[in-house]
């Protein structure tokens, strides 16, 4: 019997050129497609269909601690981005577990809020959400 080992550590994300490191205590990256690969159609006589969808929109959400620097230079790109009418903020996303095999890219993705903020005794994290109208997943694969 083997032993597998996972270290989120070695779970990387860079959005748009920022290299975005899990410094919040919690889960770093969650990723969640926004429709299902295939849909079932059953007629009433029992005969089924299943359709495939063409929709490979995402939603990420990327969990940093709330003393992380990367804050500021997201919290500046998604400013740009909603100044800008050229789509200043939509830039590349890419998850990748270093220790395994999964890989999740996306060409075009973009900030869709600020996250909340919560202040409290202990520091907290701040909770990005980007989406993507593309995202392709290379493997979903352990350690």
């Amino acid at each position: 019997m083997s032993l597998k080992v996972y270290n989120g550590g070695e779970v990387s994300a860079v959005f748009n050129g920022i290299m975005l490191f899990g410094t919040a205590d919690k889960a770093f990256v969650t990723i969640a497609t926004n429709e299902d690969a295939y849909t079932l159609q059953v007629g009433v006589n029992g005969d089924a269909c299943r359709s495939q969808s063409n929709n490979n929109s995402a939603k990420i959400t990327i969990s940093l601690g709330q003393w992380d620097a990367n804050n500021a230079l997201m919290s500046a790109l998604h400013s740009l981005d909603k100044l800008s009418t050229s789509g200043d903020g939509i830039g590349t996303l890419l998850v990748k577990d270093n220790s395994g095999f999964s890989l999740h890219v996306a060409e075009t993705a973009w900030i869709t809020k600020m996250p909340d903020s919560e202040y409290g005794r202990e520091a907290g994290s701040r909770d990005w959400v980007l989406e993507t109208n593309s995202l392709d997943v290379n493997m979903v694969g352990g350690n």
